[in-house]
């Protein structure tokens, strides 16, 4: 591929963005402190692989379905959001369906949020699941569109310590397929 092709920018923004990740996680700032901080020397992740840029229609939740959802948390206490809709996904393995929520409130989210576990959780990557925050935009036609790109996946601060409460993905978003992509464990970076 020649420098400046699309895989090349996908990657380099990719870096850049976990660049300033662990900087900010260096810098005290994220949820790695104590005797941790001092031995932190950046977060693992799989290489950037712009197959996991995905882009999918927000189907709206059905009338039964939208409203305030309770998202079981790491530490039981209910965190309540709003079901945004669901994404169909082209996955390997065949299409997959995640639940994608928003604050309470937000008709029309800018972002949405994704809790998802898919086969790398436990051994791979966390295993109580990663989260996705992914951009809303308007097609053509009004639309929403859901633009999902893996390679932000990220593990929530419960996997770095006690402390924080974080929701679980529900049952439905609990993946088949190993999404290699994002964050993942240390011990298993390559």
């Amino acid at each position: 591929m020649s420098a400046g092709a699309p895989g090349d920018l996908h990657a380099g923004a990719i870096t850049e963005f976990r660049r300033r990740k662990d900087e900010h996680f260096a810098a005290g700032r994220g949820p790695i402190q104590g005797e941790a901080l001092g031995r932190f020397q950046g977060l693992s992740y799989y290489a950037p692989d712009e197959t996991w840029a995905l882009g999918a229609p927000l189907e709206a939740p059905s009338a039964q379905d939208a409203g305030e959802v309770t998202l079981e948390t790491s530490t039981g206490q209910p965190r309540q959001m709003a079901l945004a809709g669901r994404v169909r996904l082209p996955l390997p393995g065949g299409e997959q369906l995640l639940s994608v929520f928003a604050p309470l409130g937000e008709q029309d989210p800018a972002r949405v949020f994704i809790p998802f576990r898919d086969a790398t959780s436990g051994p791979e990557t966390y295993g109580a699941g990663r989260y996705l925050d992914a951009p809303v935009s308007r097609g053509p036609g009004g639309e929403a569109l859901v633009q999902l790109d893996f390679n932000l996946a990220y593990h929530p601060y419960c996997a770095y310590g006690d402390g924080w409460t974080c929701p679980l993905p529900p049952a439905g978003n609990r993946l088949g397929v190993a999404v290699r992509a994002g964050e993942r464990l240390p011990q298993t970076a390559q």
